[in-house]
C-alpha cells in the first residue's frame, strides 16, 4: 500500500466530479418518468451499444478476469465467444418483440401469458441478481482501492456509492448511457496501458510472456472432453451462452435500453456493436492475467509480498507471524489471483497514469452499478408499486418513487458488497450467484415465448419443479456424507443451463400430458 501522488487523486476526484455534473444536466430534460427511463427514445444505436458493452465490461471484468487468467487459464474467455449465437437470437426475436409491446419493463408480458405471479417471479430473480451484481461491483471496486489508499473498503463503497447515486437519480437512462459511452473508451484505453506497461517491465516482452503462457498451459480453453463436473470449454460455453441469452432477452438493463433507440433497426444495431466491441476487449483482459503471471514468475519477492498478504487475510493474523508464513507457502495462484492487478497497479503503474488506470476502473464499476439502479427502479416502479400499490399513479408522483428506489437499490448493493469482504474469487462468486437467480427466469420467459400453447398450469408446474432442481444443485453440497449419493455433481456454472431446461421442458411435457 502507498499514498496516492496529489496528481493521482486530482485526476479521479476530477473524474468523479465530471460524472456527477453529467446528471446534473441531464436532470433539466428529466421531467417525466419516460424520460427517465426511456429517454423520449432519442438514443443512437451506436452510442446503446457502447453503453451496453460498458455494462458488461465491468469492474468484475477488470479485476477478475486478469486474477482468473492469472490463477488459471482462458477457460473463461468461451464465455465471451458464446456472445454472438446469443446476439443473433435477441435480434432476431428478442428484440423486435420488445419494441412491438412498447412497455419499458421486461415483466410486464409474463403477467399477460401466465398471470401475476409470473411477473412478480421474474422480478424477484431480476432485483436479487441486480443486487448480487452490484454487491460484487462494489467489492471488486473496494478491493482495488483500499490496496491503493489504504483506506477501510466500507469507507470506499459508502463514497463511491454517494456519487453513483447522484448522477444516476438525476440524470436517468440518458445520463446512465451517456456516461457509460465515456467509460467504455476510458476502459478500453485503461487495458492497453495496462497491457503495454506490464509487457515493458518482462526482459523480452511478448516473446517470453508467450514463451511461459505456452509451457504453462496459460493460453487454454479448457478440456474438450464432454465433462460438467469442472469447468470444460463446453461448461463455460452452455453457461455463457444461457447467461447471454437472459442478458439480452430479458434482462432490464438491455430491454430498457432497446427502447431508447429510435427505431427497431437502432435497436439490433446497439447489440451487434456491444458484441464485435466486447469479444476482443475481454481478450485483453486475459491477456493482462498472462503478461501478469510472466512478469511475478520474474519477480518472486513481489509474488511472496503478494502472498503473505493474502495469507494474513485468510488467517486474519499480522503478516510477521509464522503461522502467515507457512499458509502463504501452501497458497496456490487462484488463491490470490485478485490481488495480482491491485498490486501491480499500486508498484508499477507511473504518476499520472495511475489515476487514469483507477478512473477506468472507477468507469468500469460505475457504469454497470448505475445501469443496475436504473434498471431496478424502473422495474420496482412498474412492476411493483404501479402493479401493486398504486395502479393510477401520476406521471410526477411516478417520477418520485424512480427517485427514491434508485437510492434504496444503490444502498442495499453497498450492504452486499459488505457482506461479500473476504471471498477468494470475485469472478466465480458472481458467475454463481447470477446462475442461480436468472436460471428460473430465463426458463419461464423461453416457456413463455417459445411454446405458444403451454398454459398458467404447465408453467407453475414447470417452475416448481426447476426451482426445486436449482435449490438441489445450490444447497446440496450441506448434505452429510453418509447421503453424498443425493449430492450435485455439476459445475456450479450448470445451475442455470439444467434451471433454464428443466422449466422449459416439464412444461412442455405437462402440456402433451395435458392433451392426451
Amino acid at each position: 500500500m502507498k499514498n496516492l501522488p496529489l496528481l493521482d487523486i486530482f485526476i479521479i476526484i476530477a473524474y468523479l466530479l465530471a460524472m456527477v455534473l453529467v446528471g446534473v444536466y441531464f436532470s433539466r430534460r428529466n421531467k417525466s418518468a419516460d424520460e427517465f427511463t426511456k429517454a423520449a427514445g432519442r438514443i443512437p444505436g451506436w452510442a446503446i451499444g457502447i453503453s451496453i458493452y460498458a455494462t458488461f465490461l465491468s469492474s468484475n471484468t477488470f479485476l477478475g478476469v486478469p486474477g482468473k487468467a492469472f490463477g488459471g487459464n482462458w477457460n473463461a474467455f468461451v464465455f465471451s465467444l458464446s456472445m454472438p449465437l446469443a446476439a443473433w437470437l435477441a435480434t432476431k426475436y428478442f428484440v423486435p418483440f420488445y419494441r412491438s409491446t412498447g412497455e419499458v419493463s421486461a415483466y410486464t408480458n409474463l403477467e399477460k401469458r401466465f398471470g401475476t405471479w409470473a411477473r412478480t417471479y421474474a422480478v424477484a430473480c431480476f432485483l436479487l441478481t441486480q443486487l448480487a451484481r452490484i454487491g460484487s461491483i462494489f467489492f471488486g471496486i473496494s478491493l482495488t482501492l483500499q490496496a491503493l489508499t489504504g483506506y477501510s473498503m466500507v469507507t470506499i463503497m459508502v463514497v463511491t456509492g454517494i456519487c453513483i447515486v447522484i448522477y444516476t437519480v438525476m440524470g436517468g437512462i440518458e445520463a446512465v448511457i451517456w456516461t457509460e459511452v465515456v467509460q467504455g473508451i476510458l476502459k478500453t484505453v485503461g487495458a492497453l496501458i495496462i497491457i503495454y506497461l506490464v509487457v515493458k517491465e518482462v526482459p523480452d516482452g511478448f516473446k517470453e510472456i508467450i514463451d511461459v503462457g505456452l509451457s504453462e498451459g496459460k493460453f487454454s480453453l479448457g478440456t474438450l472432453d464432454f465433462d460438467f463436473v469442472n469447468s470444460s470449454f463446453w461448461v463455460v460455453l452452455l453457461y455463457g451462452f444461457f447467461i447471454n441469452l437472459n442478458n439480452f432477452g430479458m434482462d432490464q438493463n438491455y430491454v430498457q435500453r432497446y427502447h431508447t433507440a429510435s427505431s427497431p433497426a437502432e435497436a439490433n444495431k446497439s447489440v451487434w456493436l456491444c458484441v464485435w466491441i466486447y469479444v476482443p476487449v475481454s481478450l485483453l483482459f486475459f491477456i493482462i492475467g498472462t503478461c501478469l503471471y510472466t512478469y511475478y514468475l520474474e519477480n518472486p519477492t513481489l509474488l511472496e509480498a503478494i502472498k503473505l498478504q493474502a495469507a494474513s487475510e485468510q488467517s486474519g493474523l499480522t503478516v510477521q507471524n509464522p503461522e502467515v508464513r507457512e499458509l502463504a507457502a501452501t497458497l496456490k495462484p487462484a488463491d490470490y489471483g485478485d490481488k495480482i492487478m491491485p498490486h501491480f497497479m499500486v508498484h508499477m503503474i507511473p504518476t499520472g497514469l495511475l489515476g487514469l488506470i483507477v478512473s477506468a476502473i472507477l468507469s468500469a464499476a460505475m457504469s454497470t452499478i448505475s445501469s443496475g439502479m436504473n434498471a431496478s427502479a424502473t422495474v420496482f416502479t412498474e412492476d411493483i408499486y404501479k402493479r401493486y400499490f398504486n395502479k393510477k399513479s401520476s406521471d410526477k408522483n411516478s417520477l418520485k418513487v424512480l427517485y427514491i428506489a434508485t437510492v434504496i437499490v444503490g444502498l442495499i448493493g453497498m450492504i452486499c458488497g459488505i457482506a461479500m469482504i473476504g471471498v477468494k474469487s470475485l469472478l466465480d462468486v458472481w458467475w454463481t450467484l447470477s446462475g442461480i437467480f436468472a436460471g428460473g427466469m430465463l426458463g419461464l420467459f423461453l416457456l413463455g415465448l417459445i411454446s405458444k400453447k403451454a398454459n398458467n398450469n404447465d408453467a407453475i408446474i414447470g417452475t416448481i419443479v426447476g426451482i426445486c432442481v436449482i435449490l438441489w444443485m445450490t444447497f446440496s453440497y450441506l448434505i452429510p456424507e453418509q447421503y453424498g449419493y443425493l449430492k450435485n455433481t455439476l459445475h456450479a456454472n450448470m445451475i442455470i443451463v439444467v434451471g433454464t431446461l428443466v422449466i422449459f421442458l416439464v412444461g412442455n411435457i405437462n402440456r402433451i400430458l395435458r392433451k392426451k
